[in-house]
Order: C-alpha cells, then structure tokens, then sequence
C-alpha cells in the first residue's frame, strides 16, 4: 500500500520543518524492507530535496538530522 504526507519536525525557534514522504510496505514484515520491515520503498524530501531513499536497499541514507527524525517516526507508525 503506498502512502503519502508531511510530517512537521519541530525548530528550536518554534517552527517546523515540513518533511514530504512517499512510502510502500506491506502487511507483513520482507527481506526487502527496511530492516527486514514492512516498508520497502521510501523518499523524504524537504525543500523539494531528496534527504533520504530506500528501494529495496539504501540509495540514499538520512542526510540531515530532520531527515534521521522523520525516518524515526515513519519507521515506528510503518515498519
């Protein structure tokens, strides 16, 4: 099943910063998924840039400690 939204990471100075995610997984845990997880496919972007992509395998690792924060909370609503 694919989903799609904008998770808001809170800024020391009040704010957010909005990370857009895509993501597939699966009912049930596959060795395709992120740890051996349900998700098998996701991208974050924030700024309109890529920060993170997982097809399968790692394309594109966390690049920012948003980005580590969002997977975070994606990984425990999804995997």
């Amino acid at each position: 099943m694919w989903k799609e939204g904008t998770i808001g990471i809170p800024k020391e100075d009040g704010g957010y910063t909005a990370c857009k995610y895509w993501l597939k997984h699966f009912d049930k845990p596959s060795v395709y998924g992120i740890d051996r997880g349900r998700i098998s496919k996701l991208m974050l972007k924030i700024d309109g840039e890529v920060v993170c992509n997982f097809d399968r395998g790692w394309d594109i690792r966390p690049t920012s400690e948003d980005a580590e924060k969002a997977l975070v909370i994606l990984l425990h609503e999804y995997n």
